[in-house]
C-alpha cells in the first residue's frame, strides 16, 4: 500500500470570501486553477494568481513561487470569462437548480458591487499591486505613496512621467518598480528615496533620458535585476560591485558606454548581461570571476 502524497491547504481569496483548497504539494499554479474552476466558476484562463505580490507562473510549481501550506492567494478575474450564473454543479437543471443559479446571480451581483465599491487606493492595498502602465500619466498619482508597505509592485511603464520623488521612500516593502518607457532624466530621480527600499529586487528604468546612475545605486543590495536600456548612460559607477545578488543586467542601447568599472566583477552572481549597442572595445578581466554568466547579443565595436 503506497502512501498519499503530501498536500498543502491554499487559503483563495475571492468575491468577498476565503476559500480553502487542498493541492498536492507538488502541484503547479496551472493545477490550482483547474481545481478553483468548479468552485469559483471563472475559467482558469480567466483567473489571475497572486500571493505575497507575485503573479503566479502558469507552469511554476506553487512551491517554486513561495505558495506554502497556509498561504493565501488573491484571485482575480477577467471580465467575460465566467461560465455562468455560478458554480458548477452536477445537478444544473429543475427547477431546484434554477432557483439556486437565480441566488447566486444575486450574490455574485451583490459581490461585485461590494469589489467596485472599493476606492483604488484599497484595491491596491489588498492586492500589494499597483498596475498604472499606459494610462497617460505624467506624475505618480499621490494617492500611490498612501499606500505605504502595503504595496509590493508598482508598475507605471509607458507613461510620460518626469519624477520618482523622496516619497517612494514610504514604499518600503516595494519589490518590484517598473518605470520603463517614461521620461525620466537623472535629476527627475530621488535616490535619497529610492535608497530606503532596502526590499527592492526589480528595478526597470529602460526607455528614459538618463545619462549617469549615482554611487547610491549600490545601496540597493537586494537588487536581482536591473534594466537601463535605451538611456544615454555613459558608465556604471564603481559602486555597481556591491550588488552581490544582481543575476541580471540590462543596459544595451545606450550607445555611449565605452568602458565597465573592474568592481563588475563583484557581482558574483550575475547570470546574465546585455550590453550590445554601446562602444565597448573590450571587458574588463574582472568578468572572469563571473562563473555563470551568459553574455547576451553583445557586439564589442572598436
Amino acid at each position: 500500500m503506497t502512501d498519499s502524497p503530501p498536500t498543502i491547504t491554499v487559503h483563495v481569496k475571492f468575491a468577498g470570501r476565503t476559500i480553502p483548497v487542498v493541492v498536492p504539494a507538488s502541484a503547479s499554479t496551472a493545477e490550482l486553477k483547474l481545481l478553483l474552476q468548479p468552485l469559483t466558476n471563472v475559467l482558469p484562463r480567466g483567473q489571475r494568481l497572486i500571493c505575497k505580490g507575485k503573479v503566479l507562473a502558469e507552469a511554476a510549481s506553487l512551491s517554486s513561487m513561495q505558495v506554502a501550506d497556509g498561504s493565501k492567494v488573491m484571485l482575480i478575474a477577467s471580465q467575460g470569462l465566467h461560465q455562468g450564473d455560478g458554480p458548477i454543479t452536477k445537478n444544473s437543471s429543475g427547477p431546484a437548480a434554477t432557483a439556486k443559479r437565480t441566488s447566486n446571480v444575486k450574490e455574485n451581483h451583490t459581490q461585485k458591487q461590494e469589489i467596485i465599491s472599493k476606492s483604488r487606493p484599497e484595491r491596491w492595498k489588498i492586492t500589494g499591486v499597483i498596475a498604472l502602465s499606459d494610462s497617460g500619466l505624467k506624475v505618480v498619482p499621490e494617492e500611490v505613496w498612501d499606500c505605504g508597505s502595503s504595496v509590493r509592485v508598482l508598475d507605471v511603464c509607458n507613461n510620460s512621467i518626469e519624477t520618482i520623488p523622496q516619497k517612494i521612500a514610504a514604499l518600503r516593502s516595494l519589490n518590484k518598480l517598473l518605470v520603463t518607457a517614461n521620461n525620466l532624466s537623472d535629476e527627475g530621480i530621488c535616490w535619497e528615496g529610492l535608497s530606503c527600499v532596502q526590499t527592492l529586487t526589480v528595478l526597470s528604468l529602460s526607455q528614459n533620458r538618463l545619462v549617469t546612475l549615482p554611487p547610491s545605486l549600490g545601496s540597493l543590495t537586494f537588487l536581482r535585476e536591473l534594466r537601463i536600456a535605451n538611456n544615454m548612460i555613459g558608465n556604471l559607477p564603481v559602486e555597481i560591485g556591491l550588488l552581490k545578488q544582481l543575476e541580471i543586467l540590462i543596459a544595451n542601447n545606450n550607445s555611449r558606454i565605452t568602458s565597465l568599472p573592474y568592481s563588475i566583477g563583484d557581482c558574483e552572481s550575475l547570470i546574465e548581461v546585455n550590453l550590445s549597442s554601446n562602444l565597448l572595445a573590450e571587458l574588463p578581466e574582472a568578468f572572469g570571476n563571473l562563473h555563470n554568466l551568459k553574455l547576451s547579443s553583445n557586439r564589442l565595436c572598436t
